[in-house]
Order: structure tokens, then sequence, then C-alpha cells
């Protein structure tokens, strides 16, 4: 994580601070106005203040280092680090926007950090670039008082960097508070009209391959495409699914919800901790996109002659699972879950209740061929549709794993055709809009498969794009991007 940047220059505009510059401690003016050499009653010098621990800082600051040292997924970490902490409340949720806040905003502010500093930020140590990045944060993006967030973060480096370390994060967060971020994007952010990509990847904290791969998404459009990375960077509302038969919307609307806009057992919990709800903790309702939801549905609704048997190819971690276990009993059905992975497995067996559950490669399976009726493949793919919700993913995701992805994924595609009867139904499913992800995929098996208008099955969702595809998008629907082609086998 450390180093990265959204694209444009490293250093325009403005001159860098030494990393030597002096600050507080360092024989210049402080915090609360102590003076520094000669200031003291004695007239020796008078130590710098004992810094003050913030604990809602110091977990923020826990979260970024454990997620640039041992990759760390952060909307996994955060809520055992707040146990942990014992931190609640306000404390609880600064800590959740810092440290969220900030890894959304990596690029952005690194090359901010840049035109303060004579360092590039891939030269500064990542403990103390961590440590700025969480002040720049606080400073162009919060409400809290620029004298504030500059000592809390001079505090923080003091307590977990070093005090020489100290000096340069307060002469580079003295220079970054000297403007608001609108004014550093204009200094740093390179034209629209000259480079689009770049200006949207520094504006909107996106590495240039991602931003590419939406505007190509989006058709080109240049301000749909801004749209939609500024929807990335929005804190997404938590939604819950009702398992049918299992959990009512009206249990969960009961415990503190709201009805979601367009799935039927969707729900947005306005706040709280989901797993304190009684129906979470008995696996009767879960966490779970409201198009995530809404993609297993629309494999559900195709009509079929005959009816029964069904198959999650790639199962793990099990939300869409847990739906279709539930929507298949309902019908007199029954899933079939797989994954690969045997602890992908097991958090399937724990999301489920009636569906078998198996450890098994859907690139070679071991059932036999045609003995479903419908077939989900939730195909592992570069996940960009869901950058709200892992705000480090972007930072790990590289373009030049797409041609492996894509690759594993035609295969899956082949097998889940294999796997499904003749006038049988698959459902093939990406949390990413990019299109060699996407429709290239789908494309490849166009002359084997009668193409279904996957819009058809999803009546109360509109603007889903052009057909025969469906594509759900954060800026339009509120949700995780998620594309869905249905398919009957011939």
């Amino acid at each position: 994580m450390s180093g990265q940047t959204g694209g444009g220059g490293a250093a325009r505009g403005t001159q860098g601070a030494s990393g030597g510059s002096r600050g507080r401690g360092g024989g210049s003016q402080g915090r609360g106005g102590s003076q520094g050499r000669g200031g003291g009653a004695s007239g020796g010098r008078r130590r710098p203040p004992r810094p003050t621990r913030d604990e809602a800082r110091n977990a923020a600051y826990d979260l970024m280092r454990a997620v640039d040292e041992r990759d760390a997924y952060a909307n996994l970490l955060m809520p055992s680090l707040l146990r942990q902490r014992r931190l609640g409340g306000r404390d609880a949720a600064l800590a959740t926007e810092l440290a969220y806040g900030t890894l959304r905003g990596l690029g952005t502010y690194d090359e901010i950090i840049a035109a303060c500093s004579d360092r590039a930020p891939e030269h500064v140590d990542p403990p103390l670039l961590d440590a700025i990045r969480l002040g720049v944060h606080q400073l162009l993006k919060t409400r809290i008082p620029p004298h504030a967030a500059v000592s809390a973060t001079i505090d923080l480096v003091r307590l977990r960097v070093g005090t020489g370390p100290s000096r340069y994060a307060n002469a580079v967060l003295r220079k970054v508070a000297g403007r608001t971020l609108e004014e550093w994007l204009a200094i740093v952010a390179p034209p629209r009209e000259e480079d689009p990509v770049g200006h949207l990847s520094v504006v909107h904290s996106h590495p240039r391959w991602i931003v590419g791969a939406l505007r190509d998404a989006l058709g080109g459009d240049v301000d749909d495409t801004a749209l939609a990375l500024a929807a990335d960077n929005d804190r997404p509302r938590v939604a819950l699914v009702a398992r049918p038969g299992r959990c009512s919307v009206e249990e969960l609307v009961e415990a503190g919800g709201e009805r979601a806009r367009y799935s039927p057992y969707g729900v947005y919990l306005t706040e709280g901790d989901p797993g304190s709800l009684r129906a979470i903790g008995e696996a009767r309702a879960a966490v779970q996109d409201e198009a995530s939801q809404l993609v297993a549905l629309a494999l559900t609704r195709v009509p079929l002659d005959r009816d029964g048997r069904w198959l999650d190819m790639c199962a793990g971690p099990g939300g869409k699972a847990g739906l279709l276990d539930a929507l298949a009993v309902q019908g007199g059905g029954h899933l079939l879950a797989a994954d690969a992975q045997y602890h992908r497995a097991r958090l399937v067996w724990s999301t489920t209740k009636d569906a078998e559950v198996v450890t098994a490669d859907g690139t070679r399976p071991p059932w036999r061929p045609g003995a479903f009726d419908r077939v989900m493949l939730d195909a592992p793919c570069t996940g960009l549709g869901a950058l709200r919700r892992r705000p480090e993913a972007r930072w790990r995701r590289d373009p030049r794993s797409v041609p492996e992805l894509t690759s594993l994924q035609r295969r899956l595609l082949d097998s889940a055709l294999e796997s499904v009867r003749p006038g049988g139904v698959v459902a093939y499913v990406t949390c990413s809009p990019h299109l060699a992800e996407t429709r290239a995929v789908v494309d490849g098996v166009a002359d084997r498969v009668d193409m279904l208008d996957a819009r058809e099955f999803l009546p109360e969702v509109p603007d889903l794009g052009d057909g025969p595809y469906a594509q759900f998008w954060p800026h339009r629907h509120g949700t995780d991007a998620m594309f869905v082609a249905l398919m009957r086998r011939r």
C-alpha cells in the first residue's frame, strides 16, 4: 500500500518542505503556544509536553499498518480492533472514519503530500507516511479543527514513530493545512481537458487503470465515470437480507431497519451493529448487498419446464448460497453449494440450512454433466464493483491479474454450461463491471446458448443498461456494481 498514488505528477505546484524542518518540539512554537529554547523560567530548554494517546486514532493507525504489513482486510479487522480497544459510540465512529476515509483517499493524499515535501511518498518510512496520511484526511475531509488535527497527528507520530520524524510530519501537515482540498486538487491534478483519466484518478483517488476500466464500461462518458468514482468514496449503507421462510422483512424492520428500495427481501440497517441482531446470529438473515440479492433472485425467476436441482458453483463465502438455499426449499428444490477452498466451503455451511455443501473445484467438478436445472456462477473477479466496502482493495488490485482471472472465468462458465441440463439456465455473475470480465466472457459462449434479457427478470430496477445483460452501479442504484447475464442452454 505504501507509495501508491492515484496518478498525476508527484510534486507539482509548491515548494517542498525539508525533511529536517524544525516543527513542534524542534525549536519552534508548538501546541498551546509553549516556547522552545529560552522560554522556561530557568532560561534553559523546556521539554515538549508528553504526547497524548488517543485510542481512536491509534486504532485507525493500527488498521492502516495491518493493511500495509499483513494485507489485512479493513472491513474484517476493524470490528475486532474496536472490540479489543473497547471503543464504542463516537470513538468507534471516529476510528472507522479515519481509517476507511484515509484508505479511500490515499491516491489524492499522496499527491498532496508529495507537493508539500522534498521526498516522494514512496521514500517516506511507511509507518510515518501512514500517520501523515491520517493527518491529511483529518485536515481536508473532516470537520476536525486544523490545529487539533495537526496536534493529534504529531502526538501519534511521537508515540508510534519517534520525536525526530514528528518534526517532518509537522512541517508537511502545516503546509497541507494552508489550503482546502479543492485548492490542492487544482494544483496536483492534471487538467481534465488534457488528461481526463489522470484528472479523475487524482480527484477521486483511484488508480488510473481502474478509472479507464470504469470509463469503458460506462461507454466512455467522463461525467458518468466521475459520478461512479465519487460513489466509490461514499460510505455504503448496511444492507441485510431476510431469508424467506426463515426471517421476515418485518422482523428486521422492527429491529431498526428500513425496507430496501428494490429487493423484496432487503432491509437497510440505519444504525447499530448487525451482528447484534438475533436473526443474524441465527443465520436466518445476513448482511448482503442489495444487488447481490437481486442477481440471485433473477436466476430463480426464469421459468423452467421442470425444476428442483440447483447449483452454486463458487459459493464462498455464502451470501448468495444462503438466499438460494431458502428459495429452493420454498419451491420444493434443493441446492448444492460448492467452493474450491475448504475454509470458504465451511463459511457456506455455516450460512445455509438445507443445502448440501462440498469442497469442489468448479473447473473439474465431481458431479455428472447436465445434473442441474439452475446454476449460479458467481465467478472470482477483480472485485472492482465493491470498492465502496473494501477501501484498500483499489490499491491491491493489479491490471496484470485480469487475463488470469478472465481465463478462469471462461473455464468456469464452460463448466457451468456443462453442469446444467439442456433447457436449464445459468446466471453468470461478477462483482466487477470490467468489460473483460463481463461482456467479453459471456460473448465467448453466445453461439451455444439462448441469451435471455436479464432486465426482464429484474422489473423493479431501472437503468440496468442496454441489455441483454444487467449492470448495477453504485451511483445509479446505491448498490455494488454487480453484473449478471442469464443464459439458457440449448
